[in-house]
């Protein structure tokens, strides 16, 4: 019902809820142990002390809900959503449901009472049954509720259950809060700073070594079988129909691109634009100090460390239109690239600017925006049309297989023979008419699919549908050496070149653990990075991932030697601290916040679930059943 009522008029009160947290309890509550009420009726799908759930909440709910979550998915339609995820998702709706009855019941026990008069402040207070002159209007009352098929004595019955579990929650909520020595913890271990120096030493810039006799590598090619084997082939046809495949064929008249050219005005008609790094302060004295320090400097970075109590801002691609400042708008158009400007007196305080790029107005004509405007169409309304398409193309399937699919769908066939990886017999990537995971989903069933059997209609990624058909298989099969001798001979050398790299990187770790640093090397290909810095609230992305499986735990002078895709890796940590302040100003309050928040969601949590440890709910799980069937989304009908 707090659920049905939230996404009915989430534009008007959404921030108002506060009951909402108490979904977080019950996402994970099982209900194996909740099974005891199996009644013969279906209108109550769970009873919690003297408070219901009908099955008209429930289905209200699901119709409600699942529409949003399918479009999360990426399906148009819940139908599309797999059996077993529906009756997952209805569970947890019906959990929701039943927590709000926990709620009502204990109020109805601490005989909590809304009266008439919070209720109707509460339906007057709402925007969206405000009229032209901001005061609420009963007309639009009416007409609202009819449109969402609520009377309304259950709609105010909604409000008064919903004020009603506010009541109960929110002195919990508010009581979240988070102590300083907790707050300081968290801001010192999310601070604290490691400094690493490392190399990369890649396998393929090692020498090649010289051809060996055949004996050398006959031994090689017994040791390693595995690697010299013909992978099996499948003969496949297939058939794809996805977003991709539908899009060419979708059209956009010339009056509507002319349409849409004629409201994005602004995107190809873009005035001169600016880069814009902009530091505001209410004290002109230190506006003057930030100034001249940024003069003398230049870095942008240590001058936000620097700005204390200021806010500090990049505005890259900015309009004059997106300043509101006169004053700031005129002098930041005005200003010389590059450089830093004297403290400038705004509407809003003091501000210090410097403009690090302009970008030229320029207008893209009607002729040479029209090819984008249909791109961009095609890609918004293609998983729609292919969605549309799939229960054709699955009825063509039906009556004559892959060799009667209608040209007109955009589905694309195409056959030919590829092994488990995706290759051809030339060791070529296979020209499927799709890619990514979509590529990997037809392999994959090409090569689980029996040869022979029937093409049938599978639902891939991102409203993508294909069928396939395995006409032959053909068995792997081990190459005899003289068959697999260059491959022989490439891996030989391959392994050469690692070992070589290996040699390398361990003999540069056993020396930086010696000595407790990170000397130079001389391996072909080496690159040093020296004083990279890193913590887990500032990671840097220019650190191997291989080697972060280990730096966080390493202390100053500690080494580390590891492997990733082509390369060994050596690091030494340099050094390790807490920068003074750890974080600015503003983040600390808002980790303030954060933690505080969680701590009142923790609370509330735990209260719902005590009141369902005293007053275990009791689910019928037969009206559940015939409430999923009756509303389409995975029950099963009960005898």
């Amino acid at each position: 019902m707090i659920s049905y009522l939230r996404r009915v008029f989430v534009e008007s009160w959404l921030g108002r809820v506060t009951a909402i947290v108490i979904f977080l309890a019950f996402v994970g509550w099982g209900i194996g142990d909740v099974m005891g009420y199996m009644g013969d009726e279906t209108d109550v799908v769970a009873k919690v002390g003297q408070q219901q759930v009908s099955a008209d909440d429930l289905a209200t709910a699901l119709q409600s809900e699942l529409p949003t979550i399918a479009r999360r998915m990426g399906v148009t339609d819940p139908s599309q959503i797999p059996l077993a995820m529906q009756r997952q998702v209805a569970y947890q709706i019906l959990h929701r449901l039943i927590g709000q009855a926990e709620l009502l019941n204990t109020a109805q026990k601490l005989k909590v009472v809304v009266p008439d008069s919070a209720v109707r402040d509460e339906v007057f207070s709402l925007p969206y049954f405000k009229g032209a002159n901001g005061q609420f209007d009963r007309a639009s009352f009416n007409q609202k509720l009819r449109d969402r098929g609520l009377t309304e004595q259950r709609f105010l019955d909604m409000v008064r259950n919903d004020l009603t579990t506010r009541t109960i929650l929110q002195p919990l909520a508010q009581a979240g809060s988070v102590s300083d020595t907790m707050l300081q913890r968290f801001l010192t271990y999310g601070a604290k700073t490691r400094v690493v120096d490392f190399v990369s030493i890649p396998f393929d810039a090692q020498p090649t070594p010289k051809v060996p006799d055949d004996a050398v590598l006959q031994r090689y090619y017994n040791n390693h079988p595995w690697m010299f084997r013909t992978p099996e082939l499948r003969h496949a046809k297939i058939v794809v129909l996805s977003p991709q495949t539908v899009a060419d064929g979708i059209t956009l008249g010339e009056a509507d691109i002319k349409r849409i050219y004629d409201e994005q005005k602004s995107r190809y008609d873009v005035p001169e634009t600016r880069d814009i790094q902009l530091i505001t302060l209410q004290d002109q004295a230190q506006a003057t100090a930030i100034a001249n320090a940024w003069k003398v400097g230049g870095n942008w970075q240590a001058i936000q460390n620097s700005a204390k109590d200021a806010a500090a801002v990049e505005m890259p691609n900015a309009r004059p239109a997106t300043i509101p400042s006169a004053t700031l708008r005129q002098a930041v158009f005005q200003a010389p690239e590059g450089q830093v400007s004297s403290p400038l007196k705004t509407e809003s305080g003091w501000a210090v600017f410097r403009v690090t790029k302009i970008t030229a107005p320029h207008t893209t004509p009607y002729e040479d925006a029209k090819k984008d405007i249909l791109s961009q169409y095609r890609a918004a309304v293609a998983p729609s049309v292919a969605g549309e398409r799939k229960r054709k193309l699955q009825d063509a399937l039906a009556g004559k297989g892959l060799e009667a699919i209608p040209a007109d769908l955009g589905a694309v066939a195409t056959a030919g023979t590829l092994d488990a990886q995706g290759m051809t017999a030339d060791k070529e990537p296979a020209p499927l008419p799709a890619s990514g995971k979509l590529r990997e989903a037809i392999i994959h069933q090409i090569f689980t699919q029996k040869p022979g059997a029937r093409a049938t209609l599978v639902d891939g990624p991102d409203n993508s549908s294909f069928a396939v058909e395995v006409d032959t298989a053909t068995p792997a099969a081990p190459r005899t050496f003289e068959q697999a001798h260059a491959d022989v001979l490439a891996a030989w050398q391959a392994e050469a070149r690692k070992h070589a790299a290996n040699e390398q990187a361990t003999s540069l770790y056993l020396a930086a653990k010696n000595k407790q640093a990170l000397g130079t090397t001389s391996a072909p290909g080496a690159q040093i990075t020296r004083d990279a810095a890193f913590s887990f609230a500032k990671p840097n992305k220019n650190i191997p991932a291989a080697l972060m499986d280990y730096l966080p735990r390493m202390q100053p002078g500690q080494t580390v030697m590891a492997e990733d895709d082509g390369h060994f890796l050596v690091a030494v940590v340099t050094k390790l601290f807490v920068p003074n302040p750890p974080a600015p100003a503003d983040g600390v309050q808002r980790l303030k916040d954060s933690l505080a928040q969680a701590d009142s969601d923790d609370l509330v949590a735990s209260y719902v679930e005590a009141l369902s440890k005293r007053t275990p709910p009791h689910i019928n799980e037969r009206a559940v059943m015939a409430t999923l069937s009756a509303t389409g989304f995975g029950g099963e009908a009960t005898p």
